[in-house]
């Protein structure tokens, strides 16, 4: 049996708000690997010599959060295709040769908190609508249409980003202006809100939910709290609803995999140890 000991941690800046440690070390624990799972704060100006650590120091490898998800990737050896997609890395796996590639995961993520909230989910069931055009946005995209959302309605407050994000994926995309957010949601399977409105300390989302159909999937990334203002009022008129917990939880499982040999399942005890750090 293996012993040699294994760690890794999410870098980014700041960080100490992630509840990524909780998750990994959870799966630690219960699988008994010589292992553990930190915080790595690293200010913009020292990520090249971060980087440079992960191989110095022999580190399983780390997850990545804002503001490096984007700027990590130049020096990497190898970003997996997926990423290079999506334009950003989320999850960076140290080879036995020092080689270090980069992969993300977020779409996978969401994609399967998906059908875990709703195992009948197809992602051909109709148009989707979704708020927002950062790198959530992004992950969230390109993953519909990989799984064959037939059309997707992007709105975003800046217009600009969101037709930027479409004349990049394709025809499929179609952008409407926030005005039109309201009426956008007329036929839709989804919904998504990937922008940071109704997320603790900012103001909930301006959104009508009148013409959404009430067998639309309402899906919110934002995990703090679990249940954004969006999520109770949909709720509340009868449509089936998932928060962000599932996605940060399910890209989580693909890294932990990667670094440590083991891949770990998700478990009530790991969703009650997490919110009891909301």
């Amino acid at each position: 049996m293996d012993k040699t000991f294994k760690f890794a941690g999410v870098m980014g800046w700041p960080v100490a708000h992630s509840r990524s440690p909780v998750i990994h070390n959870f799966w630690v624990r219960q699988h008994k690997l010589q292992a553990a799972y930190g915080l790595f704060p690293v200010k913009p100006e020292h990520l090249t010599d971060a980087v440079r650590g992960i191989r110095a120091l022999g580190i399983a490898g780390c997850n990545v959060t804002i503001p490096h998800k984007v700027a990590i990737m130049p020096m990497l050896d190898v970003i997996h295709p997926l990423a290079r997609r999506m334009g950003a890395v989320n999850t960076v796996v140290a080879g036995v040769d020092g080689s270090l590639t980069g992969y993300n995961f977020d779409g996978y993520g969401y994609i399967q908190c998906l059908r875990d909230a709703k195992p009948d989910w197809k992602a051909g069931a109709g148009p989707v609508t979704v708020l927002g055009a950062g790198g959530a946005a992004r992950a969230v995209v390109l993953s519909l249409l990989d799984e064959g959302a037939p059309r997707i309605r992007l709105i975003n407050r800046t217009r600009g980003k969101a037709e930027a994000m479409a004349a990049e994926f394709g025809a499929a995309v179609e952008v409407h202006g926030w005005d039109e957010r309201h009426e956008a949601l007329a036929d839709v399977a989804l919904l998504v809100n990937t922008t940071n409105q109704g997320m603790h300390g900012h103001p909930a989302l301006d959104l009508h939910l009148d013409r959404l159909p009430k067998t639309a999937l309402v899906s919110d990334v934002i995990y703090i709290p679990l249940e954004t203002p969006l999520l109770a009022a949909a709720r509340a008129r009868g449509n089936p609803t998932v928060n962000g917990l599932g996605m940060l939880l399910n890209q989580a499982r693909r890294g932990f995999e990667l670094w440590f040999g083991v891949q770990p399942q998700i478990a009530d005890e790991l969703r009650a140890a997490l919110a009891a750090t909301f």
